[in-house]
């Protein structure tokens, strides 16, 4: 679950403010559990809406990151070979927040177009059109520290 936090914030003394938030609620409300629910699945809903909540509160606009200009290249050349797993995950934290988001819910915790924007208050349009803008920094940001 801090894994969540800390892809959601990009920041580890966040994501710990995050999960502690999301845990006094998930122990407030452990009675509202039904038997035939995951308690995983509880859990883990629980923290990413705090993870929500947190950036709402930061003021992240997902219709602004949304407008942001996309990517002009779409490749990743022949040095792709060189990347690395520490080069994505550095390039995803330097993401915008709106984009960081919608990429580690579709990627990460799997959740569909559908239910980031219903989770977002956004619409599966945006998500998709920011997941597309997300990787397309990515890659960018991966092929410029390949470079360096």
């Amino acid at each position: 679950m801090y894994n969540i936090c800390l892809r959601m914030t990009g920041h580890s003394s966040d994501a710990e403010d995050v999960l502690q938030e999301a845990f006094v609620q998930v122990f407030k409300n452990l009675e509202k559990l039904e038997s035939d629910s995951s308690l995983t699945a509880w859990i883990k809903r629980i923290v990413v809406n705090h993870c929500l909540s947190y950036l709402r509160k930061k003021k992240v606009s997902w219709e602004e990151v949304g407008e942001m200009e996309a990517a002009v290249e779409t490749e990743v050349d022949e040095e792709a070979h060189a990347l690395t797993v520490s080069m994505v995950k550095e390039a995803i934290r330097e993401l915008p927040d709106g984009y960081r988001t919608v990429l580690n819910l579709y990627i990460f915790e799997e959740y569909s177009h559908r239910e980031i924007a219903a989770l977002l208050g956004i619409t599966e349009s945006t998500v998709k059109t920011q997941f597309m803008r997300a990787k397309e920094k990515v890659r960018q940001l991966v092929k410029l520290k390949i470079k360096q």
